[in-house]
C-alpha cells in the first residue's frame, strides 16, 4: 500500500513540473525539463535503495555469538541459589 501511495504522489509531483529549467552539473550547464530530472532522480534513488536494502551477509552485532549451532545444548549458567528461587 505504501508503494502505491508513493508512486501516485511521485506521479502527481512529476506531472506538475513539466517546464524547462537550467541545470548545472559540475562544469556543465544545460536546459532540461523538471519532469526529466525528477524522473532520473527518482529512478537513481530507487536503484540505490534496492542496492542498500537487499538482503546479504548478516552484519556483526556485538555480543552476538557467531556460528551458533541451534542443536548444541546451552550451557547452564544458573547458580544453585537461582535454581532454588525459580523452583
Amino acid at each position: 500500500m505504501i508503494i502505491i501511495i508513493t508512486t501516485v504522489l511521485l506521479t502527481v509531483v512529476i506531472m506538475q513540473n513539466t517546464e524547462r529549467v537550467n541545470f548545472d552539473f559540475l562544469f556543465f550547464s544545460f536546459r532540461v525539463s523538471k519532469l526529466l530530472m525528477l524522473l532520473i532522480v527518482a529512478l537513481v534513488s530507487f536503484f540505490i535503495g534496492i542496492l542498500v536494502g537487499r538482503p546479504g551477509k548478516p552484519k556483526y552485532i556485538p555480543g552476538q555469538v557467531e556460528n551458533a549451532d541451534p542443536n548444541k545444548p546451552k550451557m547452564d549458567t544458573l547458580s544453585d541459589e537461582d535454581r532454588d528461587y525459580i523452583s
